[in-house]
């Protein structure tokens, strides 16, 4: 007696392999059975998916759920949208490990609702995710920022060796805890002065435990290609893989750079192990600072902790309303975030055809007004990108979303529907599936998302449940195959 089948199912498994017929049973939370051309079995419940597409519930690689894992632990925003499996602590945000007495900038607004959600321990993260009992699994990496706010008394600074020794000594113990790796935002205030050796140092200090350095690159207009070239020499000196973020090129005159990024990356592929995200979108957001808004393009207000009034009009709007500059109401604003729209689809479709590019939401699950990207990335990849414009077949769209991700990181048992694998799974139509949030309603649920199955059960089942299998962690001794 299985405690789920499936059947009548199209299974695209996530190998990006062809798709086929069959019925699927479920025990105990995994896959035991996958019978092709279908078939009756002894089951406590039976999904009939006819004309139903089953895939590996989807894998978000770029998140900042850190603390929506706690505070929104039913994470609706994800699993609407067939996610399964999200990542955190990207971008150098991460809630941990997070010394007490650091001040903590504007800038971390992204990240936390307050300032007391913060963790000395990674470890002490981890509990507390646990004890949330959320409906999705998850990975956490150490945020490089959240290191040198905790260690380091000015940041406006190079970290000096004494330093640098103990945030590696703080990277190591979270990955003693269960941390996957380092993240950088290079591109943010806590980060800007970091220099080279500071990162390959710390990431020398993982290699030997399989870590991993995902990348908000220094620069991502100007001065990409000098950032993509730091990012590949620091994975080369410390013999780490490297993780590109949202791969993207800004501003007007910098589109088209990603011809020359990817070619780049390819080059240095055939020696280090890399691979890159991005989001199906060509608009950003992230905190609005002066800097940000001195680039230009349009700006939308997506929070504002002193103005909520504000959130949803334009930069220009808001300055004409307060009688001042774009550059001083980004003051009044303050701390605030917004939508920048600086980015061209040629650019956004190249990086999405790379052979070793993924797919991350990259919301701020804490924004008034968020990036439509928090509810409808992955549908819209299959709405958009397969049916409408076909950079994807619908295999390959499902294998960047599932099978991909799971190879990058070492994942056991996930990420591909096999005998013997954990159910995490969405079923969905291929001619219905479709991203329904936009910039003026951003928390639309996606259409067409048919069931999503996390172990084997729909994600509300799980409420008040602990499972030990939702703390996703690579594989013992892997080595990190891409």
């Amino acid at each position: 007696m299985y405690d789920l089948t499936i059947s009548n199912a199209t299974v695209v498994d996530g190998t990006g392999g062809e798709r086929y017929l069959a019925t699927v049973c479920i025990k105990d939370e995994k896959i035991v059975r996958i019978e092709r051309g279908g078939g009756a079995f002894p089951s406590q419940s039976d999904v009939d998916a006819q004309g139903l597409i089953l895939a590996p519930g989807f894998i978000d690689v770029h998140t900042h759920d850190d603390i929506a894992l706690i505070a929104n632990p039913d994470m609706v925003c994800k699993t609407s949208q067939g996610i399964t499996t999200v990542i955190v602590g990207l971008c150098g945000y991460s809630p941990a490990p997070f010394s007490p007495n650091a001040d903590i900038p504007a800038e971390y607004d992204i990240l936390l609702q307050s300032h007391s959600q913060r963790f000395e321990r990674f470890a002490d993260y981890l509990e507390a995710v646990k004890q949330a009992k959320p409906s999705v699994n998850y990975l956490g990496l150490v945020g490089h920022s959240t290191l040198r706010l905790s260690v380091m008394d000015d940041v406006n600074r190079p970290a000096t060796d004494r330093e640098i020794a103990k945030m590696a000594d703080l990277l190591v113990d979270s990955m003693n805890a269960g941390a996957i790796g380092l993240s950088s935002g290079l591109a943010y205030s806590m980060a800007q002065k970091s220099d080279t050796r500071e990162l390959i140092e710390l990431c020398k200090a993982m290699s030997d435990r399989n870590g991993f350095y995902v990348t908000h690159i220094r620069n991502e207009a100007d001065g990409m290609i000098d950032g993509v070239k730091e990012a590949l020499k620091i994975g080369r000196d410390a013999d780490v893989p490297v993780i590109f973020s949202h791969h993207k090129a800004m501003c007007d005159h910098n589109h088209g750079t990603t011809k020359h990024s990817l070619k780049l990356i390819d080059a240095a592929a055939a020696e280090q192990t890399l691979a890159l995200d991005v989001y199906p979108y060509c608009y950003s957001s992230t905190s609005l600072t002066r800097e940000r808004a001195l680039r230009g393009g349009h700006i939308v207000i997506a929070r504002s902790d002193p103005m909520p009034q504000m959130v949803g009009k334009s930069l220009c709007e808001v300055a004409e309303l307060l009688n001042c500059s774009e550059a001083d109401a980004v003051d009044q604003l303050a701390p605030a975030g917004a939508l920048y729209y600086l980015m061209s689809e040629d650019d956004v479709q190249r990086v999405m055809k790379y052979p070793m590019t993924m797919i991350g939401s990259d919301g701020l699950p804490f924004d008034e007004k968020p990036h439509p990207r928090l509810w409808g990335t992955f549908p819209r990849v299959l709405s958009r990108y397969v049916r409408d414009i076909p950079v994807y077949s619908l295999e390959e769209a499902v294998h960047r979303m599932t099978g991909l991700p799971s190879k990058v990181f070492g994942l056991k048992n996930r990420g591909v529907i096999a005998e013997g694998n954990f159910a995490d799974m969405v079923l969905f139509s291929e001619t219905e599936v479709a991203d329904q949030a936009t910039a003026d309603q951003p928390k639309k649920t996606s259409k067409g998302i048919a069931a999503v199955f996390v172990a084997g059960k729909p994600p509300s089942e799980h409420q008040g449940k602990s499972l030990e299998s939702r703390h996703v962690l690579p594989c013992a001794g892997s080595d990190n195959p891409v």
